[in-house]
């Protein structure tokens, strides 16, 4: 069944071969663009199925036995290169590409069995209509939802966990694929096929599912977390609005004290002392003018609400802002990212005094453009004992508010960001591409 002249193994390299790359290219990110890709995926199956054919030549009985096995591992090292994903999710995908092979691989080997008397064109026929039928499924029905799959295993799956999946899968499809059974047709070996393919695409099924609901989960959770930052934004400018209230009526009830001054020095025609007394007043009103941080309106407000909450905590607050006004970042995303560092440093500061009501706080901000860098440090105390779990703090670090914010707008940025507890000093750094 496996055998025939040289002509029909080459037939079978180059669709097991192709049919491999267009089910992986559909589940993977590319690494380079798609004329570069085309170009190096074609260069490396002709190579690699000119080895097979001289192969199939030279020694036969070897070649029917594992040129399977070696074709797919040498494609397996070359797509870990051409996929952008991370290592164990290639292989993930590598595996469920291994499944899909040994699907249109068994598939056409048995209908030319049972329904064509071994047929060898029955077989490569089958072949490419089950190949066609899965990229069709995979392009129309679940490309993007794999592809948003695999970023929820790349960020939820640990290790252990997607090694035993590979395994399971790889196990499953190297009792398919032995040699020594395909050549044997009987209803126990057909059973054997259907229920380890059944099992096994159920198990991934299942997972696929689990991941994609653990990962929408995640989408919820920051969504939530938007809407508490968004919550919070909302306090802190309604106590901006209060106090600007407050102002407004203490100037109104002032003025009427200022005009009857000014008015009775104008009617005894002390001039200088009018003079004198309208100086002092104008020192007076520019102490009460509020403090300036950087010519962005928005970061201004942001940073002046919080500074004078951290101030009111009694906590040491130092501003190192170096901001534009015309800045290609937009204002909601740089509103985001600071008003989670710096809600989140007052969190850490006041738990800290929660433990210690005379330990002295601090927070230190730096906000600063370089060139078509924007560089963000955040600096403040926080118990010694907070805990960070895969290079970010835990939930109940930070009131449950903040960081999966942070991280999912700097990456829109082509940020690149690192927290850390430095005994006691929680330090949050992000450096962000500024647009052009």
């Amino acid at each position: 069944m496996l055998g025939g002249p040289v002509y029909i193994a080459l037939i079978r390299f180059i669709i097991s071969l192709v049919g491999s790359i267009m089910l992986f290219s559909l589940m993977s990110e590319p690494r380079f663009h798609k004329k570069k890709t085309m170009v190096c995926y074609g260069s490396f199956s002709a190579v690699l199925i000119l080895l097979a054919c001289i192969w199939y030549v030279v020694d036969w009985e070897s070649c029917v036995k594992t040129v399977a096995f070696a074709m797919y591992l040498c494609f397996s090292l070359f797509a870990i290169y051409m996929s952008k994903d991370h290592i164990y999710l290639s292989l993930y995908k590598l595996a469920l590409t291994f499944y899909l092979l040994a699907v249109f691989l068994i598939g056409g080997i048995e209908v030319s069995v049972l329904f064509f008397h071994r047929n060898v064109w029955a077989d490569i026929i089958t072949r490419i209509f089950l190949i066609l039928i899965m990229v069709w499924f995979i392009e129309k029905k679940i490309k993007d939802s794999i592809r948003g799959f695999g970023y929820y295993v790349e960020n939820e799956l640990d290790r252990f966990s997607a090694a035993v999946m590979m395994i399971s899968i790889l196990f499953g499809i190297g009792f398919i694929l032995n040699p020594k059974s395909i050549e044997v047709t009987t209803p126990y070996r057909l059973y054997q096929i259907i229920m380890n393919l059944f099992l096994t695409g159920s198990l991934q099924f299942l997972v696929f599912r689990l991941y994609l609901h653990i990962g929408k989960e995640k989408e919820y959770e920051k969504e939530n977390q938007l809407m508490i930052m968004t919550h919070r934004l909302l306090e802190r400018n309604m106590e901006i609005l209060e106090e600007s209230v407050e102002s407004g009526r203490r100037i109104r009830h002032d003025a009427r004290h200022h005009n009857a001054v000014i008015a009775e020095y104008a009617r005894r025609g002390q001039n200088e002392e009018l003079l004198q007394y309208l100086e002092e007043y104008k020192k007076e009103t520019d102490t009460g003018i509020a403090e300036t941080i950087c010519v962005n309106t928005a970061v201004n407000n942001l940073l002046s609400a919080y500074t004078r909450k951290a101030r009111k905590e009694k906590i040491q607050v130092t501003l190192d802002v170096e901001l534009g006004g015309n800045l290609a970042i937009p204002n909601i995303d740089l509103v985001t990212i600071l008003a989670n560092a710096y809600e989140n440093a007052i969190y850490g500061c006041m738990e800290v005094k929660k433990q210690a009501k005379e330990q002295e706080c601090f927070i230190h901000l730096m906000l600063k453009r370089k060139k078509n860098k924007l560089v963000i440090y955040c600096s403040n105390t926080c118990r010694k004992e907070t805990e960070l779990k895969n290079g970010q703090p835990k939930p109940e670090s930070t009131g449950g508010v903040g960081v999966l914010s942070i991280i999912k707008t700097a990456k829109n940025f082509d940020g690149e960001y690192d927290f850390k507890n430095d005994n006691g000093v929680f330090i949050f750094r992000l450096i962000m591409n500024i647009p052009k």
